[in-house]
């Protein structure tokens, strides 16, 4: 069983070609034309063992937003997708990561309702040319376009840039932990027999 999806999404804003192979290597291949959330998507792969090709190309003279939410929305697609019927899987996942003096907690389960509960706070308005309230957006897509509930809690930190490394790590580490396979399982693992 391959748990791979793409989608291709055109809009006035942006044009993206996204896809996502769940049981990959770690491997990326990003032209997102937003040089930080890049270097995120990048972690997001290499640390979730995902296999993760993006191709975005949007208007990011006006800003980096439409970008960064387009983007979260065609990943939280594409997982969704690539998940299928989701039998088998551990369904929830849990990961604490350092970043130096941050420390961030994500917490997931893939229960099909979508919720984002985020306990952060960042120093720094901007990483770079990085809007910091983008990762809310980013996070937000990603939880309702992939139907998960999704908890982000930073624990402490002091750099912007570390703290929301430490959290798309975080996120990587405790999604490869809910999509992983357990021979255990039999179905779906929930009492209602589907997710």
């Amino acid at each position: 069983m391959t748990r791979t999806a793409e989608i291709t999404r055109n809009t006035n804003e942006t044009k993206i070609q996204l896809s996502l192979n769940i049981d990959g290597e770690g491997k990326s291949d990003l032209q997102t034309g937003v040089p930080f959330l890049t270097h995120m998507l990048d972690l997001f792969a290499k640390h979730g063992q995902f296999d993760l090709t993006v191709n975005a190309d949007g208007d990011t003279e006006v800003d980096d937003h439409h970008t960064t939410e387009d983007i979260g929305i065609c990943l939280g697609h594409v997982l969704k997708e690539a998940l299928g019927d989701k039998k088998g899987i551990k369904r929830y996942g849990n990961a604490f990561v350092p970043m130096d003096e941050a420390l961030a907690q994500v917490v997931v389960d893939l229960s099909n309702r979508p919720h984002l509960e985020m306990r952060a706070e960042f120093p720094s308005q901007k990483v770079g040319t990085f809007d910091t309230e983008l990762v809310h957006e980013f996070l937000w897509k990603l939880a309702l376009e992939a139907r998960m509930n999704l908890h982000v809690i930073v624990h402490y930190g002091q750099n912007t840039h570390h703290i929301i490394e430490a959290i798309f790590k975080a996120l990587a580490r405790a999604l490869d932990e809910a999509t992983t396979i357990d021979p255990r399982i039999k179905g779906v693992p929930s009492t209602k027999g589907m997710l």
